[in-house]
């Protein structure tokens, strides 16, 4: 026991390399995506997210939005937890029957004007989980969809990529 409190007290840690930084791609997209949401809107955007039934694979990359390395809140970009401060509502997952009328309400509570973005593959037409008894179908069976970020799940970067679209387009 004692040889192996002293081996460990004489060795390095054993962990990763952190990943190489890309903070200019990522601060640029930021920039961008709060330079049109201040033209569109005149302030900042806030988000709201909505958890229709998913896996929670989008949800992790959403919440990583959140984390020290993309930190949108420097950017004026901030999650809010409820719908009568949002702009944009990021849905994800198939939209489950249990959760069809919540999500109804959540898009009446939004004020106008307002966006609805599906996230992944499964708010699209839902995804693995199409077909089941439990599932209503994607979310533009319940809501109007504004816009469709791809992907299970899609990475933080396209969903800067996709919220800079949106503020675009409009």
């Amino acid at each position: 026991m004692r040889k192996h409190l002293f081996q460990g007290l004489v060795r390095p840690p054993l962990t990763e390399p952190p990943p190489p930084r890309d903070d200019a791609a990522v601060a640029e997209l930021a920039a961008r995506l709060d330079a049109g949401a201040r033209r569109r809107l005149g302030r900042s955007l806030s988000i709201r997210e909505v958890d229709a039934g998913s896996c929670n694979g989008c949800e992790l990359e959403i919440h990583a939005l959140n984390n020290a390395f993309y930190d949108l809140e420097r950017f004026g970009l901030r999650f809010v937890a409820s719908p009568r401060h949002a702009d944009v509502l990021l849905v994800t997952g198939p939209v489950t029957k249990n959760m069809r009328e919540a999500l109804e309400r959540t898009y009446a509570a939004t004020p106008d004007p307002k966006w609805v973005i599906a996230v992944g593959d499964c708010a699209r037409d839902g995804g693995l989980f199409a077909g089941s008894y439990a599932v209503a179908g994607g979310v533009s069976t319940v809501v109007p969809v504004d816009l469709h970020i791809p992907g299970c799940p899609p990475t933080p970067t396209a969903l800067l990529k996709g919220l800079i679209a949106l503020i675009e387009q409009s």
